[in-house]
């Protein structure tokens, strides 16, 4: 089976035709892309983006409920053939990042049913109404398309004003995009120019324009032909000769640092995450206002896909979690593990997973110490004596 039909399905090839008339069904046009397709190609929007998709990529995606247990038992370790749960958070974040909407899209099976979830290019995508029906239909590299209908497909926005269902552009992030290509051009500019000499003189007793010519013509036969010598050799005819120096224009360090800032808090990071240095709070901090968002909103669109609403009534629904304790210092782990631990409100295996530890066959259990007691229990020993 061709890999577009395993995407979307066999049965959705003819439903749409090449002379069916493209039409939006809002009044607003959406229209995606990634700052004249130059965004993605910075290094510092590169860094902020890979540093948000990575913390994202640990989240963990639980299918809770006890409808469709078939699609709970294929969906523990993987979303799809072709990518893991780390690859989809990863890959979902970036395209959110870039193009401020993010389609989710399910992959449907031989009987119409999900048998898991794809991310799609928005700037890949197309709205199409088919006998009042609307379509998205999405263009491969590869030139195929597939189809699927629109009302199906999980949409996560970003920057989320004029449209009632898909993000803004980056155009915000503009002025700064431009300042950091100005700047990398000055830097290269320098450096080409940088083992260049140049001087200026005076030419003196020319009588005709004649004259000056030849005077260059033999400056330029005796010192810049290929087997010169490397030393300038100026005629009697030359004085006040002096060099020019080319100075390097670029951005002072309070301007790059403004940059740079300007970048992270667009995409709600900072240095110290991008880094790899951020600990204890700071990470606490960042999970709460990069990482949390991301996970409620897609544990929504996955639910809204997934399931109906009678078996959301039931506690059917798709979770984004994320150990958020990871983030604690050593130090604070091993205190919490003693404490909660200690007062069995931990199980084994739930103080080991602090640690990045595995789990044991037998560490859902939880240990309470000898002088804790249930006063309850307490209590009724005192009476019955």
């Amino acid at each position: 089976m061709a890999f577009w039909e395993r995407f979307f399905g066999r049965q959705k090839q003819d439903y749409l035709t090449a002379e069916q008339v493209y039409k939006v069904f809002t009044s607003y046009n959406p229209t995606w892309h990634s700052w004249h397709g130059k965004i993605y190609e910075s290094e510092l929007v590169r860094a902020a983006v890979d540093a948000k998709a990575r913390h994202i990529s640990k989240l963990r995606v639980d299918f809770l409920g006890a409808a469709r247990p078939q699609l709970q038992a294929r969906m523990k370790y993987e979303p799809n053939a072709w990518q893991t749960w780390s690859q989809f958070l990863y890959r979902a974040s970036t395209i959110l990042d870039m193009q401020n909407t993010c389609f989710i899209a399910p992959i449907i099976g031989e009987f119409d049913e999900i048998t898991g979830y794809t991310t799609l290019l928005p700037s890949e995508c197309e709205l199409r109404n088919y006998e009042g029906t609307i379509w998205l239909l999405y263009r491969f590299r590869s030139g195929q398309v597939g189809a699927i209908e629109f009302d199906r497909v999980g949409i996560m926005t970003k920057y989320q004003y004029k449209s009632e269902f898909f993000g803004e552009s980056n155009g915000a992030l503009t002025n700064t995009m431009r300042l950091l290509d100005i700047q990398s051009q000055g830097i290269e500019a320098a450096v080409k120019t940088a083992g260049n000499f140049s001087f200026i003189a005076r030419l003196v007793n020319m009588r005709s324009p004649a004259d000056l010519q030849k005077q260059q013509k033999d400056f330029n036969e005796k010192n810049l032909r290929a087997d010169a010598s490397g030393v300038l050799l100026f005629p009697n005819t030359v004085d006040n000769i002096q060099q020019v120096k080319s100075e390097r224009f670029t951005i002072s360090a309070e301007e790059q640092k403004l940059i740079q800032t300007n970048v992270q808090d667009y995409f709600g990071v900072n240095e110290k995450v991008i880094q790899n240095i951020a600990t204890g709070d700071e990470l606490d901090s960042f999970f709460n206002g990069a990482v949390e968002p991301f996970a409620i909103q897609l544990s929504d669109v996955m639910t809204k896909m997934t399931y109906s609403h009678r078996e959301q009534s039931h506690g059917a629904k798709v979770l984004c979690t994320a150990n958020r304790l990871q983030y604690m210092a050593v130090d604070k782990k091993i205190k919490m593990a003693q404490q909660l631990g200690d007062r069995g409100m931990m199980t084994i295996n739930e103080v080991r997973e602090l640690f990045n530890y595995p789990p044991l066959p037998d560490g859902d259990r939880a240990i309470i110490r000898g002088e804790y007691y249930d006063s309850e229990d307490k209590l009724i020993q005192a009476e019955e004596e």
